[in-house]
């Protein structure tokens, strides 16, 4: 009996030790380095005020737990181009939005949620301010990209990420990084 106790508080201990341990993490600039390979896919056509716009991302940002939080923060650098009968006129928006990192075990990915707009600026011209008209269609472009496409994906082709993506995983957000630790 003495012999099943040591041994049942050995499993106990080596659980809750385990559950701090990092099985993988990634930072800032591979998360960055993920997204920018994304963007072709970040580029819509949009009715605005019933005038055709052309939206595209040229750049992407990231900070993953800025200020200790569990959220990651993406620096949006998009373009614009809103046609006016034979006219076009380009637009610059800059955008700070940030999100809840969740891990989708099935899709074996991490995902944005509850993503908020910190701050917006736009650039159109003589116009320099800020628009809230277009900062709602590009947010419902931004949620809708992130709705499907993960901000992280595991590498199934690496044998050791496929057998990790067996396991229960939990996310810990740290600044600069998110781990991946076992959920036992």
């Amino acid at each position: 009996m003495r012999i099943l106790i040591i041994v049942m508080a050995l499993f106990l201990s080596a659980c809750s030790s385990t559950q701090s341990m990092s099985i993988f993490s990634f930072t800032n600039s591979d998360l960055e380095s993920v997204l920018n390979k994304q963007l072709p896919k970040f580029s819509e056509k949009l009715s605005v005020m019933g005038l055709p716009v052309e939206f595209g991302v040229d750049e992407l940002s990231a900070k993953i737990g800025p200020e200790n939080r569990d959220v990651i923060a993406l620096g949006v650098d998009s373009s614009a181009s809103v046609n006016m009968f034979p006219f076009n006129y380009p637009v610059r928006l800059m955008l700070q939005v940030e999100g809840s990192p969740f891990y989708d075990s099935e899709k074996k990915a991490i995902f944005l949620r509850n993503i908020k707009l910190l701050d917006s600026s736009i650039d159109a011209g003589s116009f320099k301010g800020n628009l809230g008209v277009l900062n709602g269609e590009v947010m419902k472009v931004i949620n809708g990209f992130l709705a499907v496409n993960p901000v992280y994906e595991l590498d199934m082709d690496d044998p050791k990420m496929a057998l990790i993506s067996n396991l229960p995983l939990n996310i810990m957000v740290s600044e600069g990084a998110i781990k991946l630790v076992p959920n036992l």
